[in-house]
């Protein structure tokens, strides 16, 4: 008997710790590249304590580079959307027609209602998108008080996007922040400001994703692959869900909800509708095979993803070096540049923090200076670092802070790399925020100079005799022809 009642209190207790485990899962945490900046931000993963920037060294220059706030579901997945309304429908009357508990479909099934009906565009920067930028330019300005005190000069402040709407948008509602109450345009004290943008086709800085042909040609070809690779996920998942409510949930069903899932929380806030069709585990999962995705697509997953990117590398660097060449110069304050701030896409954000060496480990960085492939990423309960959620959530961003310091001290130029406004470990840098401008000129940007951005996007790489990275097909070669199988 009193066996029986330890037992009992095992389970009891076993019980009350899942119990507690799940009412402690945020899906809003779990969203990969749709997570919402607030969410985010301060995410303890890969941060470090930042270093102690001597208080004699100034900060005389910034560079960022952001994606665009949060965004509304574009024109092609509002259509999936409406067909999914359509689908559960037809799903519900399926379950009333086989006499199907109640209690096993969720209430709120059939009456669903896509948010975004009648909408005929999409992708555009919502309000709380512009809410995300805002407060970023507000917190930029109150954090780098003496790089923001000179009047206004687009020269000075250069901010620039891409041409898509949401990204210029973004600039907009940052440049408001920063230059709030500097001017005299209504009750805010606004003033205006320049934001120019490149043409897409030719944007080799901030769209060179776009701009790199045999990018796009890598992409379109190993798309289906990584749809091979996530699809075990989604068979699993699907049969888990459609056992566990009755109902005859295709993979393609179960695709769209996690899709709606990921809309209804980060963009409304809502959590209690789709996203509890899934189980924490399975939210872990499905979040895994899209970071998958990102990692192969547009991370460390191949070097052609993140070198085509060394334009906007190069473009950094230059800008602090005609900064450093201006405070030598003794140019007089309002003659040259103190921030560059650009606003683009995930795509852009992903490959800049791969050149970066973000999230890596030491060893890890050391394989993609010499082009090697990484390791994919591991499975859930695993933990890993490479997360979109982190990496490029919407308004996410990678701000490089150069600093400098007393004539007497060498060096006298040092770099601060702050991602989501945090100090973050840089390989290059031994694993620091802080360190010397050359050091992070000779471990981080020039390892990546090898290649010029025309041989490696717009060269025959099949052609021994073109420059290109070495180990641009080893990955796939592996991946696609490795006798073992991935283990999902």
């Amino acid at each position: 008997m009193a066996m029986k009642t330890v037992w009992l209190i095992i389970l009891v207790c076993c019980f009350f710790v899942v119990s507690q485990a799940d009412q402690a899962f945020d899906v809003r945490h779990h969203l990969s590249t749709v997570t919402r900046y607030s969410v985010s931000k301060d995410v303890t993963q890969n941060l470090i304590e930042g270093s102690k920037v001597p208080s004699e060294c100034t900060p005389i220059h910034l560079n960022l580079v952001a994606r665009h706030g949060t965004r509304s579901p574009t024109k092609k997945r509002l259509r999936e959307l409406e067909s999914l309304a359509g689908r559960l429908k037809e799903l519900v009357r399926d379950a009333e027609a086989r006499n199907l508990p109640s209690d096993k479909v969720p209430g709120w099934l059939g009456k669903w209602v896509s948010p975004w009906k009648g909408k005929v565009k999409g992708g555009e920067l919502i309000r709380q998108g512009e809410e995300e930028l805002y407060q970023l330019g507000i917190r930029v300005r109150e954090r780098f008080p003496t790089l923001f005190e000179e009047d206004y000069h687009p020269d000075v402040y250069t901010i620039r996007a891409t041409q898509i709407p949401r990204a210029s948008a973004s600039a907009v509602a940052f440049g408001m922040g920063l230059f709030s109450e500097k001017g005299d345009l209504g009750p805010g004290l606004n003033r205006a400001f320049a934001v120019t943008s490149e043409n897409r086709a030719s944007d080799t800085k901030l769209r060179f994703f776009e701009c790199c042909q045999n990018y796009k040609s890598y992409r379109k070809a190993k798309e289906p692959a990584v749809d091979k690779l996530k699809e075990p996920v989604l068979n699993k998942i699907t049969a888990s869900v459609a056992k566990r409510h009755g109902l005859s949930f295709t993979k393609q069903d179960v695709s769209s909800l996690w899709f709606l899932c990921k809309q209804e929380a980060s963009l409304l806030n809502v959590t209690n509708q789709s996203c509890e069709l899934f189980t924490p585990s399975e939210v872990a999962l499905l979040e895994w095979a899209d970071d998958l995705e990102v990692f192969i697509l547009k991370g460390y997953g191949n070097s052609l993803n993140y070198k085509m990117g060394v334009p906007l590398l190069e473009d950094v660097l230059h800008s602090m070096e005609e900064a450093i060449k201006a405070r030598e110069d003794n140019l007089p304050p309002g003659s040259y540049e103190k921030a560059r701030l650009r606003f683009a896409h995930a795509e852009t954000i992903v490959p800049f923090s791969c050149l970066l060496g973000l999230f890596l480990d030491a060893s890890e960085f050391e394989k993609i200076q010499k082009e090697k492939p990484l390791e994919l990423p591991p499975q859930p309960p695993k933990t890993r670092d490479f997360k979109g959620s982190t990496m490029a959530p919407f308004g996410g961003n990678n701000m490089l802070v150069l600093y400098s310091c007393p004539a007497a001290s060498s060096p006298k130029y040092f770099v601060q790399v702050l991602h989501n406004e945090h100090p973050i470990a840089v390989p290059g840098c031994d694993g620091k925020d802080f360190c010397p401008l050359e050091d992070f000129k000779a471990k981080v940007v020039t390892p990546h100079l090898k290649h010029a951005f025309n041989n490696l996007c717009n060269a025959n790489l099949d052609d021994p005799k073109q420059n290109h990275p070495s180990g641009k097909l080893s990955f796939w070669s592996w991946l696609l022809g490795s006798s073992q199988k991935t283990e999902l």
